[in-house]
């Protein structure tokens, strides 16, 4: 019996012996090593956090997300009916970037989720005339929509419907005259409007592809003067 005792007492210390080294990370051990990985190297994520946040946007840029469209599509399966989204959502700064990006998904967050992100890829810049309305008229078309865009005085406002609104308010235009014909599909009619703004030119960038002065541009247009079109060249320049 005493012989019994002593070896059933000296396992429990032969247990912390090797607890300890494990501990302080001898053989079989590396306690240490686990608790100081972290600490020394970041993950993969760190690195791609670094000036950027989550969205992969610069951060302290803000853009305006427009929802459009949401359309929802049943399909006829042996247990039932399987549901999927699609969404159609623009996107822009205001300050003559948008962009338009459709995803699906079985949820319709989800969805809005894809497409926001597929919009954000695809932003165009567009050239602005004061930062308020377009320099010139424009048209464009896709499918069966055909949509007319034009320039309007201050304080006209955005006379636009359905979805070329959401495009030209997130756009950061103010005054617009639109006009759509044809469909109102609104994959259509996003895509139609971006033609007619992907056509949109300043008179700075025309000037510098044909040698001239942005004045000598203006001044050949029948409804400005002279002094006005020497005032608009020095706040285009």
């Amino acid at each position: 019996m005493a012989d019994e005792i002593e070896v059933s007492g000296a396992a429990p210390e032969a247990e912390n012996r090797g607890r300890g080294n494990r501990g302080r990370g001898g053989p079989g051990g590396g306690g240490d090593r686990g608790r100081g990985g972290g600490d020394r190297r970041g993950g993969p994520n760190d690195r791609n956090k670094r000036g950027r946040d989550n969205n992969g946007e610069p951060p302290g840029e803000e853009l305006i997300e427009k929802l459009v469209h949401i359309n929802r599509v049943s399909k006829t399966v042996k247990g039932g009916k399987r549901f999927g989204f699609a969404a159609l959502v623009v996107v822009g700064d205001g300050k003559g970037r948008v962009g338009f990006g459709h995803g699906k998904a079985r949820e319709v967050p989800e969805a809005i989720a894809k497409a926001t992100a597929a919009a954000k890829k695809a932003m165009i810049r567009v050239s602005l005339r004061d930062g308020r309305t377009l320099h010139h008229d424009g048209y464009g078309h896709f499918g069966a929509g055909k949509v007319y865009v034009r320039s309007a005085t201050q304080g006209t406002g955005i006379i636009a419907g359905g979805p070329m609104r959401a495009v030209f308010e997130s756009l950061g235009v103010a005054d617009v005259v639109t006009k759509s014909v044809g469909t109102n599909n609104p994959y259509n009619m996003i895509r139609a409007t971006f033609a007619a703004l992907s056509g949109q030119v300043s008179p700075k960038s025309v000037a510098q592809r044909r040698g001239k002065k942005v004045v000598d541009l203006l001044a050949r247009r029948g409804d400005v003067s002279a002094k006005t079109a020497e005032a608009d060249a020095e706040a285009i320049a």
